[in-house]
């Protein structure tokens, strides 16, 4: 089975569904992820972005991804791209992979890159030349709680992540740039705590949450 989770930005994927790739993973799927977004001078130093690059490296292969795809398009910027190229740039991807399973933003995410991704992913995966069976949006730490008010975010699958945990919390180690202290909801804390939430509402020790999107079955 093929897996593509779509990222904004570097360390959503992690947040948002780090357990469920390296479960993933574990089970010989395969793996693959796709990174919209990078950063850009001056906003961000030049040794900054070749550090993050490290830290993608590191992370994917921590979560055994098989391979990552990036797009380039700037941060925090997408709303200043043509929506039609965007949808074209995912697209492509998705026909390159053909993945079965297809992970992607919450539509109501605070940041408006998850957003305009959500739906330049939903354009990109109608089921035309391939289906993709199953569509789930994922939830990412300071950014899905904060954009409660535009669109809550409800789930409704739920993966055991009690033994994959580990390897999530290893993954975001890796990006220790991106890492904050307590009581920030990047932090090892609440990643922790969110896992341990989402798990009891399942009757599981630590899970990842999503919303499903699509599944399509024979």
């Amino acid at each position: 089975m093929k897996i593509l989770v779509i990222s904004p930005h570097p360390d959503d994927e992690v947040l948002g569904c780090g357990g469920t790739m390296a479960r993933h993973s574990i089970n010989k799927d395969e793996v693959y992820l796709c990174i919209v977004t990078k950063g850009y001078e001056p906003d961000w130093s030049k040794s900054f972005m070749e550090e993050m690059k490290k830290q993608i490296k590191q992370s994917s292969k921590i979560l055994g991804i098989k391979e990552t795809h990036f797009l380039g398009y700037p941060t925090v910027k997408l709303d200043t791209i043509p929506q039609k190229d965007l949808n074209k740039s995912i697209s492509k991807i998705i026909k390159k992979i053909k993945p079965d399973v297809l992970y992607i933003p919450h539509k109501g995410d605070l940041n408006k890159d998850h957003r305009i991704i959500f739906e330049s992913s939903l354009v990109a995966s109608r089921p035309l030349k391939h289906i993709v069976r199953r569509i789930l949006s994922y939830e990412v730490l300071s950014e899905t709680e904060w954009g409660q008010p535009i669109e809550p975010f409800i789930p409704n699958v739920y993966v055991d992540i009690s033994k994959t945990f580990d390897k999530k919390i290893e993954a975001v180690n890796a990006y220790k740039s991106e890492l904050k202290k307590y009581p920030h909801p990047r932090s090892i804390e609440i990643i922790e705590a969110l896992a341990k939430k989402r798990g009891s509402e399942a009757g599981l020790m630590l899970a990842e949450a999503f919303k499903l999107i699509r599944e399509i079955k024979d």
